[in-house]
Parts: C-alpha cells; structure tokens; sequence
C-alpha cells in the first residue's frame, strides 16, 4: 500500500480520509501491524485502480475491476466453492484459520464478511484469487 501512495505523493492523512478512518488507524493496515479490512480494501483499491491480487503481490498483473461494495452472501458462496472444491470440511477450515466451524458457516451464510487475515492465508497456501474470492473479478 505504502508504494502506491508514495508513487502518487500522498500522505496517509489524505488515504485515510478516503477510507473515512483515522491516519493512525491506516498507518497500521499499511505497516502492517493490523489487517485492513476487506471493505475498505475494496476502496483502497478502487481508489488506486488495482485488483486486490495485485496490492498483495499476488500478481504482478493488474485485473482491476471496479466493485463498488462487496457482498458477503457472494464472498461467503465462493469460499463454500472453494472448500468443496478442495474437499475441506467446515471443521478442517476452521482448525486451519484457528477460528470455530460456526464462524465458517456464518462466512459461507453470508451473515458476516470474512477476515481479512483468513482470505490471504487462503490466498497464499492454495493459490486462489482475492478478487475472484470477492467477486471482482
């Protein structure tokens, strides 16, 4: 995150205001001291025109896509698709994300969004798509 801005020359003050939060509350997502949430992802990479796989260095190629808000029943549908598709129980997801099989089904149901920290992870060990993950692709 650190390089887009610098390469437009802008401060954290004037991207935090964009993502409507503090300047100390960006400057943890960008030092990556804390998450940022995949909401404000999303703008952040609406703002900068880059897909999400591209800010993480998933991708050296830039699919960008514009999505204006992110929709947890479609992200929480791919990530069911996505464990089936790898043959994962909800109980396996959730030993691997150290988190409980009822917050996997409340992700897969749509009723909250998942973590930032659980989608890179899934990003990372298995090689799928943030923004096919979030449906902006």
């Amino acid at each position: 995150m650190y390089i887009l801005r610098d390469m437009r020359d802008l401060k954290q003050k004037e991207i935090a205001t964009v993502l409507g939060v503090s300047q100390s509350n960006y400057s943890r997502w960008e030092n990556n001291t804390e998450y940022i949430p995949l909401t404000k992802l999303n703008t952040l990479c609406n703002y900068y025109k880059v897909s999400m796989d591209y800010i993480f260095s998933f991708s050296e190629i830039n699919n960008y896509k514009y999505k204006k808000e992110l929709n947890r029943k479609e992200i929480g549908s791919n990530l069911k698709r996505f464990r089936k598709k790898y043959n994962i129980t909800q109980v396996e997801l959730a030993d691997m994300l150290n988190t409980t099989q009822s917050t996997i089904s409340a992700y897969e149901a749509g009723e909250t969004m998942i973590l930032t920290s659980f989608a890179l992870y899934l990003a990372d060990k298995y090689g799928i798509s943030l923004d096919k993950l979030c449906n902006r692709q």
